[in-house]
């Protein structure tokens, strides 16, 4: 057992507490990996069903303490593996945890209660390797918000969670409940997923940092899928560090998944690329006409470009040069390509679910496919489709009804040449650029999802006071205080170079610090509550 701390402040603040920090404080025997379990499953409780109930938490790991215990007798015996010896993560509910640990994988759904996964996803695996305990599985948009129309952040588990930086915002999808976690230190960090924005979009909402990478760096081996054209998983943490110390450890090839083959090796140690000068010579394009989108508020809009356009005074300052505008050579046909995007996805979640169910090893629940998955959800329809809000299912049904024919292969290839050779990679060329930007919430996360492409989401700012907040139909889709993020997008593989832009920009504006979440939303237990005390 660690003992107190006499000076309190010497404690991290597990609000804001990175991994480095923790890990210091694990090693000076200040507290233990028990103590931090403890805290953590304690801010938890505090939040996830009493008080604000944000359900951002699905549930918890029953091994997660005796786990600790492990991990602090192997660093007092041979000293920490690395930086995640000992440190709790929260992961996604559609990354397979070994079920005889006690948790399940469901993507929010009941239908696969109970499931049994032959073994860990390849990302939890590593996780593991390196000493991190998954403290638990976060909620999300049941089935990657890939069902039907229905708000992010509910699933049939989870019930509907919602943003800690205003009642009953929606914390956007599909990685809803991470990002709520991670936002307010439920955890030292968390894993989303991705096909189209379902990890920035919600570090953004969240103010956090997310990174989507490129496909086939991170495996998707044991993920609930989407698309095996644009899954991909990635961390989402409170800073850069963070989440390059995640990526670092998740990044890799793997056999089961055959796109990870295709990176170059070595992986990198993306830490390395955490320099306050990263900037300084960078080439940053603008496409002026992605940073924003039609459908939403006009006002809330305006404020993220006018805090965008701010932005791009602090990337000359540090001695980047921004191309603006620099349009796509084809910017009107990929806003218009989401229907193409979308009859790809239907297909390919489809095949690539099917095939995810017949790898269980159990369903006690005797859904076989996506077929079944239906039949489930309208017979159990207070769980699943309850009403007013949460009835639909028009995306699975459509999807039953696609095959992967010859015009799905050719929605395919084109998806890729107009997203790559005629979108991105044309843009980067034409301006001679090394990063594109826009706001999070604009148009950023729908070309690199086509192409497959990364995307990294950096806290920018928050909706002023005085924005008059949206109804709650059942969330809000803004309102004051709400966070937004900008976004760095690249060719494929450069993840080095956009977590050194994203480093740089956020060391040099702690936009993430300028707010906090609504006061009922901060958990209040600290290690100062739990170290030395029998909790």
């Amino acid at each position: 057992m660690a003992a107190p701390v006499e000076n309190l402040d010497a404690y991290p603040d597990l609000c804001e507490a990175g991994i480095l920090e923790l890990q210091d404080g694990l090693s000076e025997a200040q507290f233990t990996s028990v103590d931090l379990v403890k805290a953590y499953l304690a801010r938890i409780d505090e939040v996830n069903l009493k008080g604000p109930a944000l359900r951002a938490v699905i549930e918890t790991n029953p091994s997660a303490l005796s786990q600790a215990a492990e991990l602090d007798k192997e660093r007092a015996q041979k000293g920490p593996r690395g930086s995640l010896h000992g440190i709790p993560l929260l992961v996604k509910d559609n990354i397979a945890t070994l079920h005889s640990e006690g948790m399940n994988t469901t993507a929010g759904s009941y239908a696969l209660l109970g499931s049994v996964v032959p073994r860990d996803a390849p990302v939890a695996a590593k996780l593991r390797a390196a000493g991190a305990i998954i403290l638990g599985k976060t909620n999300m948009s049941e089935w990657a918000n890939f069902r039907g129309q229905v708000p992010s952040g509910f699933s049939g588990r989870g019930g509907q969670c919602t943003s800690p930086y205003y009642p009953l915002v929606d914390p956007s999808g599909s990685s809803s409940g991470s990002g709520i976690a991670a936002a307010i230190g439920l955890a030292a960090g968390t894993l989303g997923t991705e096909t189209d924005g379902s990890i920035t979009s919600p570090s953004s909402r969240n103010n956090l940092v997310g990174i989507k990478p490129t496909v086939g760096l991170t495996s998707r081996a044991g993920v609930i899928p989407i698309s095996s054209h644009q899954d991909s998983i990635g961390p989402m943490t409170r800073s850069v560090t963070d989440a390059a110390i995640l990526l670092s450890t998740i990044a890799g090839p793997d056999d089961s998944d055959n796109y990870t083959l295709a990176q170059p090796l070595p992986v990198p140690n993306y830490t390395h690329a955490l320099k306050l000068d990263a900037l300084k010579g960078a080439r940053l394009g603008v496409p002026r006409s992605f940073a924003t989108r039609p459908q939403e508020n006009a006002e809330a809009q305006a404020n993220i470009v006018k805090a965008f356009d701010q932005a791009l005074e602090v990337f000359k300052q540090l001695g980047a040069e921004i191309v603006d505008p620099a349009e796509f050579p084809n910017a009107e046909l990929l806003k218009e390509r989401r229907t193409h995007e979308l009859h790809v996805m239907g297909v390919d979640l489809k095949i690539d679910l099917n095939k995810y169910i017949d790898g269980l090893l159990e369903v006690p629940t005797g859904v076989k496919n996506l077929a079944d998955l239906i039949k489930f959800n309208e017979d159990h329809a207070e769980q699943e489709l309850p009403a007013p809000y949460w009835t639909d299912q028009s995306q699975f049904i459509k999807s039953q009804s696609l095959e992967a024919d010859k015009y799905y292969e050719d929605t395919v290839a084109a998806n890729y040449k107009m997203s790559r050779a005629s979108g991105i990679d044309a843009t980067l060329q034409k301006y001679n650029l090394d990063a594109i930007i826009l706001p999070t919430n604009g148009f950023a996360s729908t070309p690199p999802a086509l192409a497959g492409y990364p995307l990294i989401s950096v806290p920018l700012g928050f909706q002023p006071d005085d924005l008059e907040p949206a109804p709650a139909e059942p969330v809000r889709q803004y309102g004051p205080g709400v966070p937004f993020g900008i976004s760095f997008m690249g060719t494929a593989w450069s993840e080095t170079k956009l977590i050194g832009f994203a480093y740089a920009f956020e060391q040099a504006t702690k936009a993430r610090l300028m707010r906090k979440a609504y006061e009922e939303a901060i958990p209040k237990t600290q290690l100062v509550d739990i170290v030395g005390k029998a909790v």
